[in-house]
């Protein structure tokens, strides 16, 4: 049995994957050979002074990745057939390494990302990521990797199914779900398919998401902008063929769409044979709330539920879906089937195996807490240093909005809170109507302790004074 060096951070927190990160170093480096037993979890849960589940957790990603084996009898040693330069370090993506900066740079820096409702892709959970990837390789049939069914991968479908009904209580299955490279290419989709016959008048939410908008007219749509208030869109006012809705969190106001609204949007659609387009975008993040439903539950046959993993895990990786009714379905099918014949392969299967092993589930639990520290840390700044800016749209998501004290101007509020190293955003071209001045921020990637600096930093920056 191994003596093993390991040395942790414990102010750090992750203890599993470091241990785990030490153990694959030290297999990696050929300090670990080949068949070499390592220590019963009970054991060296007493040597580091960690619970004996945290070790179980780092032995059990490892033998997940193949670098370790555990059998009955033999306990837990290092895979046989792994030799130090069986998996040499230059063919792992290496790690971002931190940026350095001058003295005289903001106070936050402008690197915590460049959309108000981006992920922090620092916590994108590689070794997870990369032990379904293993296993995808290590356990597919080499004939899973030809040109496949436009629809998506089967496993996948059948995993986001069961997932979409147990968290979004959608009502879905998986011949009705459609796998695409993300919300944009979903929404182009089923854009192209209703506009075949006859251009399609689409309402859209005013205020709305400017970067849509050349999306949603490329595909054929006619906008008709409609008024969002406090209890979402006002349906009173709708108008058009189908309408594009955020119903669980606005873009970029945060309201919910209330439950008389939610019953009103239903009757319309039903009324004129209308579809309702139902963009998911960040649901899964949700703080001070019960969660909300989605409106394919309510009608799955006028609903096209879209949604993706962008903020769950990463925009990078392209993977989103569509669920809708069967003949609509069928037909959006046929359309990527003529656009590009699908969405990589290995991504789904690992996607789906992802799923299935809770990795996503216990990834977004990570992030939920995460996420919430990182919300309050900035709405308790903008309290205390700002309280004559109203913050709205906190109970859920990735992005508080904000309404400007009079006199503020948002074009330049925006821009100074980007030098601060804030996402943010004027709302003002995001709509079609007049409004408050208002700018949408992004806390996904605003360290918590970094939040207070970069309000005061806000603060004395539109009161007209110079930053020290």
């Amino acid at each position: 049995m191994a003596d093993l060096h390991i040395q942790i951070n414990r102010d750090k927190g992750g203890i599993a994957g470091q241990i785990a990160s030490e153990l694959r170093d030290s297999i990696r480096g050929g300090r670990l050979t080949p068949g070499t037993r390592l220590p019963a979890t009970r054991d060296l849960a007493t040597d580091l002074q960690v619970s004996r589940g945290v070790v179980v957790e780092a032995y059990e990603q490892l033998v997940a990745e193949g670098f370790l084996i555990s059998r009955v009898g033999v306990g837990t040693q290092v895979t046989p057939k792994t030799a130090p330069r069986a998996a040499p370090r230059q063919k792992t993506p290496p790690r971002p390494k931190p940026v350095r900066r001058a003295s005289s740079a903001p106070v936050c820096g402008p690197f915590y990302g460049h959309r108000p409702t981006s992920p922090d892709l620092s916590h994108f959970p590689r070794e997870r990521w990369l032990a379904a990837v293993r296993h995808v390789l290590t356990t597919v049939p080499s004939e899973a990797f030809d040109y496949g069914d436009p629809g998506g991968v089967p496993e996948l479908r059948e995993e986001l199914a069961g997932y979409l009904r147990r968290v979004r209580a959608a009502d879905v299955r998986p011949e009705n779900l459609v796998i695409v490279g993300g919300v944009a290419q979903g929404l182009s989709l089923v854009l192209h398919v209703l506009s075949r016959q006859r251009p399609v008048r689409l309402a859209v939410e005013d205020p709305t998401s400017h970067r849509q908008a050349p999306l949603l007219r490329r595909a054929g749509a006619q906008l008709v902008p409609v008024p969002v208030d406090e209890e979402g869109l006002d349906v009173r006012k709708l108008s058009g063929d189908a309408v594009l809705v955020t119903p669980a969190h606005q873009y970029p106001t945060g309201v919910v769409l209330s439950p008389p609204r939610r019953a009103a949007l239903m009757e319309w659609a039903y009324a004129g044979n209308r579809v309702i387009l139902e963009d998911d975008y960040d649901a899964e993040f949700r703080f001070d709330r019960d969660p909300v439903g989605c409106l394919q539950g309510l009608a799955p046959d006028r609903v096209v539920l879209s949604g993706s993993v962008s903020k769950a895990l990463a925009p990078g990786l392209r993977l989103g879906w569509v669920a809708a009714p069967p003949d609509l379905a069928e037909a959006v099918r046929r359309a990527r089937g003529e656009l590009d014949l699908g969405s990589p392969v290995v991504e789904q299967y690992a996607l789906a195996h992802f799923l299935r092993t809770g990795g996503y589930d216990k990834h977004l639990r990570r992030m939920r807490r995460e996420y919430r520290r990182r919300r309050d840390a900035l709405v308790r700044a903008l309290a205390e240093e700002l309280p004559e800016v109203r913050v709205k749209g906190i109970d859920a998501g990735l992005h508080v909005y904000l309404e400007l004290p009079a006199g503020w101007d948002e074009l330049r509020a925006a821009r100074v809170a980007q030098e601060l190293g804030l996402s943010a955003e004027p709302v003002g071209p995001m709509r079609e109507s007049a409004g408050p001045a208002a700018v949408v921020v992004g806390f996904a990637r605003l360290p918590a302790h970094k939040a207070l600096d970069a309000v005061r930093g806000l603060k004395v920056r539109m009161s007209g004074q110079n930053v020290d």
